[in-house]
């Protein structure tokens, strides 16, 4: 006789399965790469809080738009090295500026216009710098240090 798993762990199962997952990958990431995987997280999180915006699940929404703020302020925004950057670093700041303003008031106002706002301006940096860093390694030219 076989019984069926209680519901809640197959859920739970498959968060640890997909946790791992994005361990693995954020481990054996180049840094170009973990900067990819902030982009998807960020516009994850985003699809979640729309969803949740959706369905008026408030404290859901809350949560998804702030995981999303940390995600852009203290993993994209952070990781700009604005003196090596100089002026385009300079603008990508103020643009991830208006990104998490966007985010913010689309919390304060449950606005999904701001939330699609602020996914759509991350998925266009994103779909560049995709375009810039996740090229094959065996069509990438060689770097010679000296």
């Amino acid at each position: 006789m076989t019984y069926a798993p209680p519901r809640g762990i197959r859920r739970h199962s498959a968060n640890a399965y997909a946790s791992v997952g994005l361990e693995t990958q954020v481990l054996s990431a180049s840094p170009e790469r973990l900067i990819t995987l902030l982009f998807d997280g960020a516009i994850s999180a985003i699809a979640k809080a729309k969803l949740h915006l959706q369905q008026g699940n408030i404290a859901e929404r809350g949560m998804a738009i702030s995981k999303a703020i940390d995600i852009v302020d203290s993993g994209l925004k952070a990781s700009v090295d604005q003196e090596a950057g100089g002026e385009v670093a300079k603008n990508l700041i103020a643009t991830y500026e208006v990104v998490l303003h966007n985010l913010m008031l689309a919390n304060l106002n449950a606005d999904e216009e701001k939330l699609t706002l602020a996914e759509n301006v991350l998925k266009e940096i994103g779909t560049a710098w995709r375009d810039a860093c996740d090229t094959p390694k065996e069509h990438t030219p060689l770097q010679v240090r000296t």
